[in-house]
């Protein structure tokens, strides 16, 4: 993630002992290991030399500037300086490349690159709205490649792609209905659908699977669900609603509730909630079904605070946001007992929404069984339909960047 920050200091010959200040605004680059400048009265000229990398100089008026490194170097005058210290600041300019070639897992986005793709789907939908006709990715083949069962997240990426001009070749129920049920493998299915396709979304029963369809493929993959591993596109199109209904991501109280140890959406919304600052987090589960704790030690290196807990009731009147899910029977095998054990142990009512927050918001990664009950949809705080329109603008932005960039 990219790091900075403004700093002030005296420069003489020699080094400089830097201090924190604010409002740094104008920014320009420079490519030269040597420069000048030239202004009014109480800055005649500065100039050094020095083995630094090309750089992002900030102005913060004609007599103060200042580069990225801190190193030492000699300067002909003493000048006052302030400065934006930026390491590898990722580059949001329109026309350039992408940051990633593939969407496999949440920890691979940051705060400034989250930001900017949300600002992109904000773009997106304005298109899907008002220009029905887009070509942005006319002439782009996308294979959608499914070992597992999808409806929103399968039919989202289609229509993103088809709403900007791209094309589509589907294959659902792959497990079956593919090569895969003849014993072919994971990779040899990757390198023949790459041939036919310039970017594949694939879901797959197995978790890790995406990393290995990525580490095979030389075009972009987009992990649409591993398993009881990650759903990174769902993790996004979740932080972009939160952000959209509530109105911040700093300081938000979330309570996940349900299928904690085999929900992918929860764990990938977990690793990207931890980008943002005073967030908490409770877990609220049945026994057999508790969040890994992989993700409670990671939310704790990350300094993120959580809780676990069995009171919905209680939760429901603390949370911004109260995230349901489903518990999911495909993931218990044999063990019915479990699943029963486990099943309707909490149910988002009526009863619930009546201690929630006025501002708060119902969200559900879908599909529902009977862990929402239906007279919550008429409630303006049941944000799940909103949620999943979200996730066509979160995937209309993510194809646009992985095929032609900002």
């Amino acid at each position: 993630m990219a790091s900075s920050s403004c700093s002030t200091s005296m420069l003489h010959r020699g080094s400089f002992n830097p201090k924190q200040i604010k409002n740094c605004n104008k920014e320009l680059t420079f490519n030269h290991s040597s420069f000048c400048c030239k202004s009014s009265d109480h800055c005649k000229s500065l100039s050094a030399t020095t083995d630094i990398k090309p750089s992002r100089l900030l102005l913060l008026n004609e007599k103060s500037m200042k580069w990225k490194q801190t190193s030492k170097f000699s300067l002909k005058n003493s000048v006052q300086c302030r400065a934006l210290e930026i390491e590898n600041k990722p580059s949001f300019t329109i026309g350039k490349k992408f940051q990633l070639g593939d969407v496999i897992e949440a920890q691979q986005f940051d705060r400034d690159t989250l930001s900017a793709i949300f600002d992109v789907a904000r773009e997106m939908e304005k298109i899907e709205k008002n220009s029905p006709g887009s070509q942005i990715l006319k002439g782009y083949l996308m294979a959608t490649l499914f070992y597992e069962p999808s409806t929103r997240t399968r039919l989202s990426f289609e229509s993103a792609m088809k709403r900007l001009g791209g094309e589509v070749l589907t294959t659902e129920n792959a497990r079956e209905f593919s090569s895969a049920a003849k014993g072919e493998t994971l990779e040899d299915s990757i390198r023949t659908v790459e041939g036919y396709s310039d970017i594949i979304v694939m879901r797959h029963f197995e978790s890790g699977s995406a990393k290995r369809a990525a580490a095979t493929a030389n075009i972009p993959i987009i992990n649409a669900g591993d398993g009881p591993g990650q759903h990174p596109t769902q993790a996004l199109l979740d932080v972009y609603t939160v952000e959209r209904e509530i109105g911040k991501l700093d300081g938000i109280k979330v309570g996940l509730v349900g299928d904690l140890a085999n929900g992918r959406t929860v764990r990938s919304l977990a690793y990207l909630l931890a980008k943002y600052q005073d967030v908490k987090i409770y877990f609220v589960s049945p026994e057999v079904v508790k969040m890994k704790d992989d993700i409670k030690e990671y939310l704790t290196s990350k300094g993120v605070e959580w809780e676990e807990t069995s009171d919905l009731m209680e939760v429901a009147s603390k949370c911004d946001v109260l995230y349901q899910t489903r518990i999911q029977r495909e993931r218990f095998g044999e063990r019915i007992d479990l699943y029963e054990e486990a099943r309707g142990k909490y149910i988002m009512d009526r009863d619930i929404l009546r201690v929630m927050q006025k501002h708060a918001v119902v969200m559900h990664p879908l599909p529902r069984l009977d862990e929402i009950t239906v007279d919550v949809d008429a409630d303006p705080r049941a944000a799940y339909f909103r949620q999943a329109k979200n996730g066509l603008y979160i995937r209309m932005a993510l194809l646009k960047l992985l095929l032609v960039g900002w």
